[in-house]
């Protein structure tokens, strides 16, 4: 993702991030992930998803679409690194 485009989240992102505040996820947590992903995959209708690392056993993942000057973030979720390698 080139730097510069305004991220912005979904209100069911919100929610996500508002519940996996335990787990130390936030705003800038996911910005930091979409701008430098472990690594990147295509999801559906044309989205992108973004990994990085939470845990030794989890990842986090950032489901988001981009266009040209904006990224909008779906929604964000932990993950096992196990079900993605």
């Amino acid at each position: 993702m080139k730097s510069g485009k305004t991220i912005r989240f979904t209100p069911h992102a919100k929610e996500k991030l508002d519940r996996l505040v335990k787990m130390h996820v936030t705003e800038e947590k996911v910005v930091e992930t979409i701008q430098n992903p472990e690594s990147l995959e295509a999801g559906y209708f044309g989205r992108k998803i973004a990994q990085s690392s939470l845990t030794s056993e989890l990842m986090l993942r950032v489901v988001y679409e981009e266009t040209n000057n904006r990224v909008l973030v779906i929604t964000v979720y932990p993950a096992k690194r196990e079900r993605y390698v």
